[in-house]
């Protein structure tokens, strides 16, 4: 077996156990000790591959989500990318809720806010492209935080409201903000701030 392959198998490892855990007890009474004794690995191997748990709880939601949504268009795909988002809140809404319960909204909207904002700025620099645009890059910089921190917002708001969301809502009212006002807003930035 390839390294790599073993580094990935030891790190799903990982990431399962304190998925169990955290259906268990909250974030921040979880211990290295009893993750590594459950996956049969010694400290040191833990260490090699996280900082610390909160490490591996943003590596397991980055391959768990945040890689799977880098993989849609999200020009042609966008609805695809909300609904498989909302469908991975809906399953997973215990251990974000634990996450986040240990955390706090701020921090939560951070741990969230750096994954998205790579998606986003994608979705802007393609929908720029895609209308043969020239958007300042200052004007991209402030409308990708903006809809960032709306989108981490809706997100937190999503799993902490579980069982209160009407998803065909929520999947028009997203679709209709990143695929109307999006490109108008670029359209007027490019017109007005050239």
């Amino acid at each position: 077996m390839k390294r790599e392959e073993s580094t990935l198998i030891t790190k799903k490892a990982l990431a399962a156990s304190l998925k169990k855990y955290m259906t268990k007890k909250t974030l921040k009474k979880i211990t290295v000790s009893e993750i590594i004794t459950d996956c049969n690995v010694n400290r040191k191997t833990f260490y090699y591959h996280f900082e610390d748990i909160y490490a591996l709880l943003k590596w397991m939601l980055e391959q768990e989500a945040v890689e799977v949504v880098k993989q849609f268009d999200l020009l042609i795909d966008y609805k695809d990318a909300i609904l498989f988002v909302m469908d991975y809140v809906e399953t997973n809404a215990h251990i974000l809720n634990c996450a986040y319960d240990s955390m706090g909204r701020d921090e939560m909207k951070r741990f969230l806010c750096n994954d998205f904002y790579e998606i986003i700025r994608r979705l802007i620099d393609d929908m720029e492209k895609s209308l043969d645009l020239n958007v300042p890059e200052d004007f991209k910089q402030f409308v990708c935080n903006l809809y960032m921190e709306a989108l981490a917002g809706t997100l937190i708001d999503a799993f902490k409201n579980r069982g209160n969301n009407d998803r065909e809502k929520m999947l028009k009212y997203l679709s209709l903000v990143l695929h109307t006002s999006l490109p108008e807003t670029l359209k007027q930035a490019a017109a007005i701030l050239d």
